[in-house]
């Protein structure tokens, strides 16, 4: 028995229990299925992984790190980050490894959340606080006869070191934010590569670049250079949100850079047309690359977008009745995103369903709490994605609430969300949503099959930010009377 258990432990997991132990509350556990920490940049190894905000706002504001190699960090250094404000904070010693949380329940009778872990195990808490976030399940595409190849066939979120695609004649599914990434390493050594694209991207050149040692040393030690570098990056981002969320015509600059990106490096005029966004800027990922359209024209690269009919054993074959032969196929498919805390069964107050009351579309109040399931928390829970600004921005405002809401729990051992306040935020943010470039008609994996965005703020990380700056216990239902009745809000 714990008062705080935490599914997970990427930057929401570990974050969140630095917060609450800096609070003076030290009583809690981390649950976190695999041996080590990172959550997602434990898990995507492939070849060229690396971050697509600048490291400096990338990283926690309590655990600013001067020395990072490059303005966007590669995947080894953000793990290797993670790892550090795991022992540096005091939180490994809260972790248990190697345990997934199968099941969790809320005893009414006890106002605790009863945990089923693998292995037969179980576990209560207080407060159960998940933090798997949004890609944490590979999506495997929905392709006739995938499962007939007999080539090897991988994820890139689950990438097969063992296996050497130099020579082979090798496929890729997909030509998103992970594919624009591996692509380029992997292409110069395989004997022919055939990316198989839906729709073509934005790609804008990455201002990546190398720090020198004389940077990390003036980070290090002038005073109020890496806030202020943090702070320049935030700001300069958050300025896009007039063109992700309010106008997006105002996005007209970043298209006609991306053209200008495309025509100079992309010669000849027929793959630039299979290469040319069709899609309203924004409506999906906006994507940063200074060598994806340079891999895309080497003479063993092919782009095919005719769409794929069926995969035979040995080969793929598109619409148009073309088959190419391949030994291997990576999927860069993306993740199941809308499928929030699955495969986890969650059972609230009376026994409710969690994905059942979600069946038409996951939604949270301020992307953090649920009507019917008290005392749990989500962090980059329903509608906390960005276009525009780092993730870490919207997962530190949520800590800090939900900081506040464990401390309003130990006063009054339940808080659970108003339905009708949660109903009445859910509207606000569908209908601004609507308003959105996320609604430009395009199919992406912010949406449900049915097309309700669940995934998108819609809105400036300044107004999330001043929404979860302080817990309003009139937003939750009245807390329960110990004799059985209840009692008014104080």
């Amino acid at each position: 028995m714990t008062r705080i258990a935490v599914i997970g432990t990427g930057f929401g997991g570990l974050a969140v229990a630095v917060r609450l132990k800096q609070a003076g509350i030290d009583d809690l556990v981390l649950f976190e299925k695999s041996d080590d920490v990172g959550g997602v940049w434990r898990e995507n190894t492939y070849p060229g992984a690396a971050c697509d905000v600048p490291s400096h706002l990338y990283s926690l504001s309590f655990a600013p790190k001067a020395d990072w190699s490059r303005r966007f960090a590669p995947q080894e250094e953000i793990h290797q980050y993670l790892r550090d404000v795991a022992r540096d904070f005091d939180v490994l010693r809260h972790i248990r490894f190697s345990t997934e949380v199968l099941a969790a329940a809320f005893d009414e009778t006890t106002a605790t959340w009863r945990l089923t872990l693998s292995g037969g195990r179980e576990h209560e808490a207080d407060v159960l606080i998940a933090a798997t976030g949004q890609l944490s399940r590979p999506s495997r595409p929905d392709v006739p006869g995938l499962d007939r190849f007999e080539g090897a066939i991988f994820h890139s979120a689950q990438w097969d070191h063992g296996h050497d695609l130099t020579g082979e004649r090798v496929a890729v599914l997909g030509t998103g934010a992970s594919a624009i990434q591996f692509v380029p390493e992997i292409a110069p050594r395989t004997a022919t590569l055939s990316v198989f694209q839906r729709s073509a991207p934005y790609v804008l050149a990455k201002p990546d670049r190398a720090y020198t040692e004389r940077a990390k040393k003036a980070f290090a030690r002038v005073p109020g250079l890496l806030r202020l570098s943090r702070e320049g990056n935030y700001f300069s981002n958050e300025l896009r949100s007039l063109g992700f969320n309010t106008e997006p015509r105002l996005l007209f600059a970043h298209r006609a850079r991306c053209r200008r990106h495309l025509r100079s490096v992309v010669s000849d005029p027929e793959l630039r047309k299979k290469l040319t966004p069709t899609d309203p800027m924004g409506c999906k990922r906006i994507l940063m690359s200074n060598d994806w359209y340079q891999a895309l024209q080497l003479p063993q690269v092919e782009v095919v977008t005719d769409r794929i009919a069926e995969v035979r054993e040995h080969s793929i074959v598109t619409a148009d009745g073309t088959e190419r032969e391949v030994d291997a196929i990576v999927l860069g498919t993306g993740f199941a995103a809308t499928e929030f805390l699955v495969p986890m069964r969650i059972a609230g107050r009376d026994g409710v369903d969690l994905h059942e009351q979600w069946k038409g579309g996951a939604s949270a109040y301020l992307g953090t709490v649920v009507p019917n399931f008290p005392n749990l928390f989500v962090l980059y829970g329903p509608n906390t994605n960005l276009g525009h600004n780092s993730i870490i921005v919207m997962l530190e405002a949520q800590i800090g609430w939900v900081v506040q809401a464990v401390r309003a729990i130990g006063r009054r051992r339940v808080l659970e969300v108003r339905r009708d306040v949660a109903e009445a935020f859910d509207a606000w943010v569908q209908e601004r949503l609507g308003h959105t470039v996320f609604a430009g008609g395009c199919r992406s994996w912010y949406l449900t099959e049915s097309g309700r965005n669940t995934q998108n703020w819609p809105a400036s990380t300044l107004t999330f930010r001043r929404r979860l700056r302080r817990l309003d216990l009139a937003d939750f239902e009245p807390a329960p009377d110990p004799l059985g009745g209840s009692v008014g809000q104080h």
